[in-house]
């Protein structure tokens, strides 16, 4: 019994060795929303942490004037409809007038029809006016949402043709001055290196209770644990299941080469 556990011993004491390159949390490719000049692309900026810089501007001169003559247009369209509000008032008691006007003298049989018409005319007149008026105001109010959207767009738009980041890693530009974009061609390789991963490919006989296990860095015993493990075999190591251990940033560089052991 003695000899067996011996024999038996080793495979609960050993785990496979893993070796995982420190890696950022999170690398995105942008990719242009926009068509487009390029105006500036920072060269600079290539292979450093950078935060409220743009790194690319695309040409957005028209769309800026674009901009400015819709927000005067909108502030027209404003001005007009206020005024119409104003004219339609105005309107609303002239026709009352006149309606009481024809309803009264309608009943006077000293009236002559000529004047029953007339009064009949300019009431139906003044009815018009005002219904015209409040068409009028309708249009208006559709024209003014419609310029409302359209400035969203060109605010949106001019937003996208300027790439600034926020604390990210600025690894590769893909686009330099006088390069002109379309939508969907690439800008540039951006990580997010406010933490760490370990990208490890686990065998289906290491799966069993994984997150459960204590993780063991370059020998050590560390409080890391498995985060996230696919369900589906990777597509490179068909016999393999990619699993991420979580990181806080390096104080040195990233890329460094460590010894993974889950146990």
């Amino acid at each position: 019994m003695k000899i067996v556990m011996l024999f038996l011993l080793p495979l609960f004491m050993f785990a496979k060795v893993h070796y995982a390159k420190v890696e950022p949390y999170e690398t995105v490719v942008l990719k242009s929303a926009v068509s487009g000049l390029v105006l500036e692309a920072d060269l600079e900026a290539e292979g450093s942490l950078v935060n409220d810089l743009r790194v690319i501007h695309i040409d957005d001169v028209l769309d800026k004037a674009n901009l400015k003559d819709s927000q005067t247009s909108l502030l027209l369209f404003e001005r007009m409809l206020e005024i119409n509000r104003e004219i339609a008032e105005s309107l609303k008691e002239s026709v009352k007038r006149q309606e009481g006007y024809y309803r009264r003298i309608s009943k006077l049989t000293t009236a002559s029809k000529t004047q029953k018409d007339n009064a009949y005319s300019t009431y139906t007149s003044a009815k018009t006016q005002y219904l015209s008026t409040k068409e009028k105001i309708v249009t208006l109010q559709k024209q003014i949402i419609d310029m409302k959207y359209r400035i969203t767009q060109l605010e949106d738009m001019i937003q996208k043709k300027s790439i600034v980041l926020f604390n990210r890693y600025l690894y590769k530009l893909m686009v330099r001055t006088g390069d002109y974009v379309n939508p969907g061609t690439p800008l540039a390789e951006v990580h997010d290196m406010s933490k760490a991963k370990l990208v490890l490919f686990l065998e289906p006989e290491e799966l069993k209770g994984v997150k459960r296990k204590t993780v063991y860095i370059d020998g050590r015993k560390t409080k890391y644990k498995v985060n996230k493990v696919w369900s589906v075999a990777d597509e490179k190591f068909i016999s393999s299941y990619r699993a991420e251990i979580y990181l806080p940033a390096p104080k040195e560089k990233f890329s460094q080469l460590l010894k993974v052991e889950i146990k």
